[in-house]
């Protein structure tokens, strides 16, 4: 069953340098800041995009570069569905973050290339 996710919600991009990458992203190419997450984090929007600015802490971090997080309905359903497929993952689904009244979840594959893909569900906060 194809997950059919509904658009790119995220894209994660590993930088050396967060504040020069900051000044790019925010002032040069003026996207509108969100916030930040200390110690190495930094959002911005881009329409229905949020891009994510992470700094790199270790050279094994380096290697994934860019991240895209598709948007589905629910990313311990999504885990399921590909696991079932032979799809291996990286990271299992779990709650990232919460903001507002929504929970923030995230599970990480790869697509056989050695690329990461991120499938990102917003729930509301249960209980």
């Amino acid at each position: 069953m194809p997950l059919s996710p509904s658009h790119i919600s995220q894209i994660g991009i590993h930088v050396r340098d967060l504040e020069r990458a900051r000044r790019f992203y925010g002032e040069s190419l003026g996207l509108a800041h969100l916030f930040d997450a200390p110690p190495g984090l930094s959002f911005y929007q881009c329409g229905q995009t949020r891009l994510m600015l992470s700094r790199v802490e270790a050279p094994a971090t380096a290697e994934y570069g860019t991240i895209l997080y598709y948007a589905v309905p629910d990313a311990r359903a999504a885990q399921e569905a590909l696991a079932a497929t032979g799809a291996p993952f990286e990271e299992d689904a779990r709650c990232i973050a919460r903001v507002g009244d929504k929970d923030i979840w995230l599970a990480v594959t790869t697509d056989g290339e050695g690329n990461h893909v991120g499938l990102m569900s917003e729930q509301a906060v249960e209980g």
